[in-house]
């Protein structure tokens, strides 16, 4: 059985495929797993502690100065609900 990392990880490819940059395609699930995981801050520092101390200034560029078309990556939403829930 897969860890819930590496599931996440297969869960977020298509999307993490259509952001482009190699620092955002790294930054992506990191953050995800900083929102979905354990902890009560969900806010940027605490979630880069709980999670890797030392790319704080990656994780913090990637929210704060992050840009990628969002169109993309919203229609590989649609597409990914609509096979989740049997279709539009």
């Amino acid at each position: 059985m897969a860890s819930w990392d590496e599931a996440l990880g297969a869960f977020l490819k298509p999307f993490v495929a259509l952001l482009g940059h190699k620092k955002r395609r790294q930054m992506c699930p990191l953050y995800v797993a900083g929102l979905i995981g354990p902890g009560e801050r969900k806010s940027m520092r605490p979630m880069a502690e709980r999670l890797d101390p030392a790319r704080y200034d990656r994780f913090h560029h990637f929210i704060s100065d992050g840009l990628w078309d969002e169109v993309p990556i919203e229609a590989e939403l649609a597409r990914t609900a609509d096979r989740l829930v049997g279709g539009a």
